[in-house]
């Protein structure tokens, strides 16, 4: 009986267990406008608003090919996330801007979202994963 009821509560914890793990996709993203080949490509995945350009969820830097930038975020649970991008000509990691604040570099969002007399919005670059995605990005 004892090993009945011990096989019956392991069997119920790996249930329990693989049913808890959260199910994740894939974003990919594709980055096209680039003046050059010059430098690298940021990217970051945002997933809250209230950090939307400020704390990034994942990043990366990539290489340009061919004035282009293909990248894939892995294993991103579903939810509703943004994404900011820029092209670092000189590779110092940070957006470049003048006296003003203007970006020197040039920048994107998904969703194409721009910004007036500022950055874009989290609104406007918003999108729901709820499976393996594609973001096109022109810059």
């Amino acid at each position: 009986m004892k090993k009945i009821i011990l096989m019956t509560a392991f069997i119920f914890s790996v249930f329990l267990t693989a049913n808890a793990q959260e199910e994740t996709f894939q974003i990919t993203v594709f980055i096209s406008g680039l003046e050059s080949n010059e430098g690298q490509v940021l990217i970051a995945l945002h997933n809250k608003k209230a950090q939307f350009l400020k704390i990034d969820f994942k990043n990366a830097i990539t290489k340009i090919i061919d004035k282009k930038v293909t990248y894939t975020f892995k294993e991103i649970p579903k939810g509703e996330y943004a994404i900011a991008v820029f092209h670092d000509k000189n590779s110092n990691e940070k957006m470049d801007v003048n006296f003003f604040g203007i970006p020197k570099e040039a920048y994107g969002c998904s969703n194409n979202a721009k910004g007036f007399m500022g950055p874009p919005k989290y609104e406007d670059a918003k999108f729901l994963l709820t499976e393996n995605s594609s973001i096109r990005i022109e810059i």
